[in-house]
């Protein structure tokens, strides 16, 4: 359990839930004597890498939490440095809540769920968006998607928590689910041909 993560999460209300409910002395060692855990490590980058899409939530100014789901290809979600991250904003349906959210209240979060391993890593940190960088653009672009990137959302760390795959379900995504029907394909064919 991250320390930085502990400060940030553990709050007076949480550790008073803690308390009442008999898990706040383990969890006051991990707070004193865990990792930092606010950097990008090889296994996070290789597993941010593989992403093909994430949560992003921000804060209203009215105290509300805002979750959207963000989608591209693997790699899309780029780490620029070991404190920071950042992903092309596309396009979309001009609400521009993010937008508005981050002009008010620069605290963000990134859930990161890998299905198909079962692998879950949240991160706190702080927000901006940037635009008219055309080098920043060009840094975050895949040349095999042509969608239009309105801005760059820059995501700098302030601590990171893998958590439990307890209760997250096996998925595959649809390019996994065609790679295993063309392989089934092939073995019947080739059971098929044995068997004549």
């Amino acid at each position: 359990m991250p320390r930085k993560f502990t400060e940030i999460a553990f709050t007076p209300a949480v550790k008073e839930a803690q308390e009442k409910r008999g898990s706040r002395q383990i969890y006051a060692k991990f707070e004193q004597h865990g990792p930092d855990n606010d950097t990008v490590t090889p296994e996070i980058a290789q597993f941010i890498a593989n992403l093909d899409g994430f949560y992003f939530g921000t804060v209203s100014s009215n105290g509300y939490p805002y979750i959207q789901f963000r989608g591209g290809n693997p790699g899309f979600l780029k780490v620029l440095s070991e404190k920071t991250v950042c992903f092309p904003d596309f396009r979309g349906n001009v609400q521009y809540i993010t937008v508005g959210n981050l002009a008010e209240n620069y605290k963000a979060f990134l859930f990161l769920m890998d299905y198909r391993h079962r692998q879950r890593l949240k991160i706190w940190g702080k927000a901006r968006y940037i635009e008219g960088d055309k080098a920043l653009i060009e840094k975050v672009r895949d040349h095999n998607d042509d969608t239009e990137i309105e801005r760059v959302i820059v995501f700098d760390i302030e601590a990171w928590n893998w958590n439990c795959p307890q209760h997250i379900p096996v998925r595959y995504s649809q390019e996994e689910v065609d790679t295993l029907q063309a392989k089934i394909t092939e073995l019947e064919k080739i059971i098929a041909d044995f068997n004549q």
